[in-house]
């Protein structure tokens, strides 16, 4: 299994850590609004516009699907000015957009906090942009732990649900947003100083064109590697935007005593988000860990492995869980499974596309928050039809199992055609 020494050896380490060091707070700002989700439609409350479950999920969406898009966007920009050019531009955006919405305060509309979702779709876009330029300094057999380190940066999530809801306890939860306004502009300035882009004798990449996207998309293994994706990523970051949503309707009770008795907590909403941190933080850890699996096992024996636990916790999730105790529990293992399966998709990426990887990082990040997008509305819409959730955890242990059967398609052409020459194991 490849070390943090072999890392020293190749490439660029300063580049490295800028690139965590950004997604990772780009992480944290493009899914702020998960954690703050009920004290946003408390405050919308207070003037008269109540969100129905459906208008919950959208709000909690949009900056899934934004950085979806954003993320072909940005992909073609670090084909054709470079990644740090690129994220430059994308950080000034989402940093206008925080700033924004805290000197709106209280008085902003639904309509326009959609607006600033989309705006913070830059951040999540930021994937596009952190992965190519760690990895383009790298040899193939060091690309799982190096995009798993990289990709490592979703942990900024777990830093939204720590504080954001204490934060917003303190000071109202506009303060969240001016916290992570000035946090964003200090990691841009890190980032300016540490981070360089690949020289040409390490990485030279190929400017790319709207065609270019058209005949990568007429590969059918950009479809399957976006099929993988839109399971892993888009489980773990649908699950994490929603975990707040989701604890405070159906445990609210539970974590209110739990609260009391074992955290001298009083406030419910804080709670939910320390539960939710720690589920979350499980998966954000282990992505470097499901790379470096895959660099060792290959990244197909190792997605059978990690797919097929996340598919099992879905369904006893669905049936089976009563408790409050088990339900953290089996939200812990399917986080920590999707984020290790994470690691083991950008095991093979690269690989496979080593000459495309920005278009690439663009075309399957997108898909990962397509399927993010999917897994937030299906929930929003179980809640909404069933009143509650068993129903959407069927469709995505459904969907997880329809990964499976993919891996078994594809896996001996693979193994058989590229991967002969790919230099890591498939």
């Amino acid at each position: 299994m490849a070390s943090l020494n072999e890392l020293k050896k190749h490439g660029h380490f300063p580049t490295l850590i800028a690139a965590f060091l950004y997604f990772d707070f780009s992480f944290m700002v493009w899914t702020m609004l998960g954690p703050l989700a009920t004290e946003i439609s408390e405050s919308l409350a207070k003037h008269g516009f109540f969100l129905d479950p459906n208008q919950k999920a959208t709000l909690l969406a949009i900056p899934i699907l934004g950085g979806a898009i954003l993320r072909i966007l940005l992909g073609f920009l670090v084909d054709n000015i470079g990644a740090k050019k690129t994220a430059i531009i994308a950080q000034l955006i989402v940093i206008a957009s925080l700033f924004y919405t805290y000197f709106k305060g209280e008085n902003i509309s639904y309509y326009e906090l959609l607006a600033v979702a989309f705006g913070l779709g830059f951040a999540g876009a930021s994937f596009a942009v952190a992965l190519p330029q760690a990895g383009q300094w790298y040899p193939p057999k060091l690309q799982g732990l190096v995009l798993g380190l990289a990709g490592a940066g979703n942990i900024g999530v777990v830093l939204d649900f720590l504080f954001a809801p204490k934060i917003a306890e303190l000071w109202g939860w506009p303060a969240v947003f001016l916290v992570g306004g000035i946090l964003s502009t200090l990691i841009l300035i890190t980032y300016i100083v540490m981070a360089k882009d690949a020289p040409a004798e390490i990485y030279t990449p190929r400017k790319k064109k709207v065609s270019d996207y058209i005949k990568l998309l007429g590969d059918k293994d950009t479809w399957w590697f976006s099929l993988f994706y839109a399971v892993s990523f888009g489980g773990f970051v649908g699950f994490a935007n929603y975990m707040k949503v989701y604890l405070m309707n159906v445990y609210q009770s539970d974590m209110a005593q739990i609260g009391l008795q074992l955290l001298n907590e009083g406030n419910v909403k804080v709670v939910a988000g320390y539960f939710g941190a720690l589920c979350i933080f499980a998966g954000a850890l282990l992505r470097p860990v499901g790379g470096a699996i895959a660099d060792r096992l290959g990244g197909v024996k190792s997605l059978y492995i990690f797919f097929g636990v996340v598919a099992v916790m879905a369904f006893v999730n669905a049936f089976l869980v009563h408790n409050f105790y088990i339900a953290i529990a089996v939200l812990f293992i399917i986080m920590s499974f999707l984020g290790m399966a994470n690691g083991a998709v950008f095991q093979l990426v690269p690989q496979r596309f080593a000459k495309d990887m920005g278009i690439m990082t663009g075309i399957i990040g997108c898909a990962g928050g397509l399927g993010g997008t999917a897994l937030i509305k299906t929930l929003g819409w179980s809640k909404a039809v069933f009143n509650g959730y068993s129903v959407g955890f069927v469709i995505f242990g459904i969907i997880v199992l329809l990964a499976i059967i993919g891996i078994s398609l594809v896996k001996k052409r693979w193994r058989t055609t590229w991967g002969l020459t790919a230099g890591g194991r498939i």
